[in-house]
């Protein structure tokens, strides 16, 4: 690959556009894998809820088609991730192309368990609760369509803020905010969670707390992170 010093904005623009190809063709590739499964899929992410209903003839079938590019989505997150990496390597120095093979596997990791915290306790924990209004005169009958809208409308804000340490870590290690000024922020951060937990999550206060409390420790994990990163010659 051409230095990125040397690359005119035309090079630029075209290492753009064939990273932002290959992104795409794996996303679609996947995607068509996920239709396939899309079916087994369904039965996993249901798990929770149970059987479900679907109200027009056109539901299940434009459901599946959902599925199948949530699913690529996820499965080609690491190829995205690695075109990114891909793209902006050329402009870093040795020191941040070492840090980076070690953030970017982090990355996938903590979107994954982000997926998996928000699937396994928030979504469960959640259905629990709203199905509890439930009585003799109001039965329960959720659509495929809302159910799987909700299981996405979740799980992907938890990934994306699982992202939290690694922000952190690079924002630290690029100087461009010291662990001394986060730490100050702490409190500011408790009730920053608390107000993503309102907009991220069912409207109810254990849901809320489900989301803050993991990020509050996603914080706390990226001051750590910052403390060993961190540029030697400043102090904190």
């Amino acid at each position: 690959m051409e230095d990125y010093g040397q690359m005119t904005l035309v090079g630029h623009l075209t290492e753009l556009r064939r990273r932002l190809i290959i992104a795409l063709l794996a996303i679609i590739g996947f995607s068509i894998i996920g239709y396939v499964f899309s079916e087994q899929i369904i039965k996993v992410l249901t798990v929770p809820i149970g059987e479900l209903i679907f109200l027009s003839p056109t539901e299940a079938f434009y459901t599946h088609i959902r599925v199948a590019i949530y699913a690529g989505f996820i499965l080609a997150l690491p190829v995205v991730i690695h075109q990114v990496w891909r793209f902006v390597l050329p402009a870093l120095n040795q020191n941040e192309r070492r840090l980076l093979y070690l953030l970017v596997p982090l990355s996938v990791l903590l979107f994954f368990l982000g997926l998996a915290f928000s699937f396994f306790i928030v979504i469960p924990f959640g259905m629990r609760f709203f199905l509890g209004f439930s009585g003799p005169g109001l039965r329960p009958m959720l659509t495929l369509d809302y159910y799987i809208s909700f299981v996405i409308t979740i799980t992907i804000p938890f990934g994306i803020l699982f992202q939290l340490p690694l922000v952190q870590g690079f924002l630290i290690r690029f100087r461009l905010v010291t662990v001394k000024q986060l730490e100050r922020m702490r409190k500011y951060v408790v009730v920053g969670a608390f107000v993503v937990g309102a907009l991220f999550t069912p409207p109810d206060v254990l849901s809320q707390v489900f989301l803050a409390v993991p990020l509050i420790l996603l914080f706390e994990l990226g001051l750590i992170m910052g403390r060993i990163i961190s540029p030697r010659s400043k102090s904190k």
